[in-house]
């Protein structure tokens, strides 16, 4: 109805204001804002609901470590595969999801990391970290491990994202 649409139109909003202003995306590493994105990812809510809240997601996460330790304290996770494996997810949801699982798995890379700091890449006998941001940042076997309490094919769309290079590529 009508309060769907508002919803829909302010998350669309929140989005826009993330990519646009970097900074904002700090709100998010509090647990009552993260709690509130989450929510909107209730199996109950309508299927535009949960399009915008997984790209507000996005935004929320993008280039924020911080903000991803807040939304895996706070089993954003098992949030996102829920709704992946609900009965009523519509089609649309599903590849939503499964786009936001592809994100997720990427390395991460700090907001203010700059290309010096990106040509620093280490590896680690843990999965990949950031030079100057040890234990801010995890790699994709580290993300690999905890996406796979939840779901079962995590190797899978981890071989998918080294061999079709989704979001710019990955190194092994």
């Amino acid at each position: 109805g009508q309060n769907d649409l508002l919803i829909v139109s302010t998350l669309d909003l929140l989005q826009g204001i993330l990519l646009m202003h970097p900074p904002s995306r700090s709100l998010f590493a509090r647990e009552i804002y993260m709690n509130l994105l989450l929510d909107l990812l209730d199996p109950t809510l309508c299927p535009a609901i949960h399009s915008s809240a997984l790209h507000t997601l996005v935004a929320a996460l993008l280039c924020t470590p911080r903000n991803t330790r807040t939304f895996e304290t706070l089993d954003g996770l098992l949030t996102v595969t829920s709704l992946f494996k609900s009965r009523s997810a519509s089609r649309e949801v599903k590849m939503k999801s499964v786009e936001f699982f592809y994100f997720y798995l990427m390395p991460e890379t700090p907001a203010d990391s700059g290309l010096a700091i990106a040509n620093m890449h280490v590896r680690s006998g843990s999965g990949s970290k950031w030079a100057g941001e040890e234990g801010d940042t995890k790699g994709t076997e580290e993300k690999q491990a905890l996406l796979g309490r939840y779901l079962g094919n995590v190797a899978d769309l981890v071989e998918d994202l080294r061999e079709s290079a989704v979001f710019g590529g990955m190194s092994r």
